[in-house]
């Protein structure tokens, strides 16, 4: 499925008519999050008497079992979506690339590794910003390695994958998900910096490397401005985004209500040595954003799939983008792009099969 990219929303900038005090947009959050909390607790009534009292459809049936699905699913992962995006896109105005740069310019790689992919989760991120990133961690004087743990962990472990991760699967499969995403991107930066592939940049880029000094921008918003850059984060990735939950959603609908129960244990199964690597490979070249592909694995997961081969099939489309690797080919030699995407692949093989032995 193709679909475009999450949206790098910036934040706004400071004006007089942002000027919300603290304990006022206090109390709009405390109604707002009543009033989300009185309908999110009734979604699965509704989507039972909908589906059983409303249409008059049989219990047991295939339509039955995939429209309730489709109709508790749908407004819950929206409802997890406009809450989470709206708490990033305040914690967001904290971090902008510009101030990212300057907080990982200087680092040694160990620590920058670790620093850099924890950023990743909360700066904006999409595949056209990839290049402008890299060029601008570069001349900042990032290292090269780090650089990657950045470029890795933005995309794998954003707000809409841990939205539809915990609405779905709930908290225990959400927190495996963002610390063995850290670790891959973690480990896979450290490996591509201790080769030393400094080399394998474009010319043009290596002209650039520590050319240029990263400043912290100083500027305060206030609460108000913070706040209404939240809103905007909501506006435009929900507003983005919500027709690929919808339709991977409908896709995972019709998985649960009419594929039988284990019928896919014996080729994405724990038994199947091989499905861990093959998952992988077939993910790496397809596209999609995680609002499309994590209703999809839930529902191979509901049907004998293990959690190891779905996580890494999950990983691979999300956290090695197609057009991501096209876009940096720009400023990498095919060399170094080759390395990029064989040690990642290696790092999501493996962690693929260290969770089907663990669970």
């Amino acid at each position: 499925m193709s679909v475009p990219d999450e949206v790098a929303v910036p934040a706004p900038e400071c004006s007089p008519a942002s000027g919300l005090r603290l304990w006022q947009a206090a109390v709009l959050a405390l109604l707002a999050g009543v009033a989300w909390w009185a309908v999110y607790a009734n979604l699965a009534p509704a989507a039972r008497w909908l589906t059983y009292g409303a249409l008059h459809l049989p219990k047991g049936a295939h339509l039955s079992s995939a429209l309730e699905f489709f109709l508790f699913e749908v407004p819950k992962v929206l409802m997890l979506l406009v809450v989470v995006v709206f708490g990033v896109g305040i914690v967001r105005t904290f971090f902008t690339p510009e101030r990212t740069r300057a907080i990982l310019a200087g680092k040694r790689e160990s620590v920058g590794n670790v620093l850099a992919a924890m950023l990743g989760i909360v700066t904006p991120f999409c595949s056209c910003s990839a290049v402008p990133l890299f060029l601008g961690f570069v001349q900042s004087g990032v290292p090269l390695g780090v650089t990657f743990s950045f470029l890795i962990a933005a995309p794998m472990i954003n707000e809409i994958a841990l939205v539809l991760l915990f609405g779905l699967f709930g908290l225990k499969v959400a927190a495996i998900y963002v610390v063995t995403g850290l670790s891959v991107a973690i480990l896979a930066g450290w490996t591509i910096g201790r080769l030393r592939m400094e080399q394998h940049l474009e010319p043009w880029v290596l002209e650039l490397r520590g050319s240029g000094e990263a400043t912290l921008d100083e500027d305060r918003l206030d609460w108000g401005a913070r706040v209404q850059a939240g809103l905007t984060a909501v506006r435009e990735i929900v507003g983005k985004v919500w027709i690929y939950v919808v339709l991977g959603i409908a896709v995972g609908a019709g998985i649960h209500g009419y594929v039988p129960t284990n019928a896919l244990a014996g080729l994405m199964g724990k038994q199947a040595w091989w499905s861990v690597p093959l998952a992988v490979v077939l993910g790496v070249p397809m596209y999609s954003n995680a609002a499309g592909i994590v209703p999809v694995v839930q529902a191979l997961l509901g049907k004998g799939a293990a959690l190891g081969t779905s996580l890494a099939f999950m990983m691979a489309v999300i956290g090695l983008s197609l057009p991501e690797t096209i876009i940096l080919r720009k400023v990498l030699r095919p060399r170094l792009i080759a390395v990029f995407v064989g040690v990642v692949a290696t790092g999501i093989t493996m962690v693929g099969y260290l969770f089907n032995a663990l669970f």
